[in-house]
């Protein structure tokens, strides 16, 4: 839920990669399409902007979820790149699912959106030459906890037909089950205004109320110091993921709160490309 999520590890990624002028030097071999429209919503537009090797692209799309606190905030394109360089050298195509913000749209309104991105990027991934059967998912935080919807729910339903479903999740210390949140003494409810909706709807939005055995493999990266998320929740749902048996990981990052230091970016990076190249490698022929 933390909004410094992103810029915590766009900083660690730059540490990694190392000087940024290098970083943006290498902005030619990457095609970006800016504000691709997904849906709309009173009026508004939807959008993601995707992030595409020239070269050795590999066909495989990762959507990352643009959102701390639920809120889904527009940067220019060119600034982020270095946040996702190590995937982009890896092949993968990035697109970055911006959703409606709180604090005028809630938390199920958001799950709704992002439903709606990952059903657009399954039936249009041929744009960007990216197979809809090998779809990743990764965010930090609610960006995590929105990522982990896809992974159990899957896309937006309609006339009865199931949505897309994404075949890999990374999710860094997300909230899982909201139930506590939302209620009316919580003073997260109060910090978040995302959390204000009837206690009775939490638990269709609480991803460890969904897990069942064909949900999609899952990583979850968390810090043992973490207050603002503690890391019971992804402890209960890797319990969860687990009794289904779903494949799935909990990396516990030592003495970490919410947000790692470069090591512990360091790690999520290698853990995080090794995930996705294991759950999203090319079929054998």
């Amino acid at each position: 839920m933390l909004t410094r999520v992103s810029a915590l590890f766009l900083a660690a990624t730059l540490v990694c990669a190392g000087a940024t002028d290098r970083v943006f030097a290498q902005l030619d071999n990457i095609e970006i399409t800016p504000d691709v429209v997904y849906g709309h919503k009173d009026g508004l537009a939807l959008t993601f902007d995707v992030f595409r090797p020239r070269e050795k692209a590999n066909g495989v799309g990762i959507l990352f979820m643009v959102s701390g606190g639920w809120v889904s905030t527009w940067t220019e394109p060119k600034q982020i790149v270095p946040m996702f360089k190590h995937l982009l050298d890896a092949g993968y195509t990035v697109m970055a699912v911006r959703h409606g913000s709180s604090p005028r749209y809630i938390v199920p309104e958001c799950v709704a959106d992002v439903q709606l991105a990952l059903n657009y990027i399954a039936e249009h991934g041929s744009d960007w030459n990216v197979d809809p059967k090998r779809l990743g998912v990764f965010g930090f935080s609610a960006g995590g906890h929105l990522s982990l919807m896809l992974g159990t729910v899957g896309g937006t339903k309609k006339a009865g037909v199931d949505g897309a479903r994404v075949a890999a999740v990374v999710a860094v210390f997300p909230p899982t089950d909201l139930g506590p949140y939302v209620e009316l003494n919580n003073p997260r409810r109060e910090q978040f205004p995302a959390l204000r909706f009837e206690p009775s709807r939490a638990d269709s939005v609480s991803p460890l109320k969904h897990v069942d055995g064909v949900d999609a493999p899952t990583l979850l990266v968390h810090g043992d110091q973490d207050e603002l998320v503690p890391l019971w929740h992804s402890e209960k749902i890797k319990e969860a993921f687990d009794g289904a048996k779903v494949d799935a990981k909990l990396v516990v990052i030592k003495g970490a709160a919410h947000g790692f230091d470069a090591d512990g970016n360091r790690l999520l990076v290698k853990e995080m490309l090794a995930w996705f190249d294991g759950k999203l490698s090319a079929p054998k022929p």
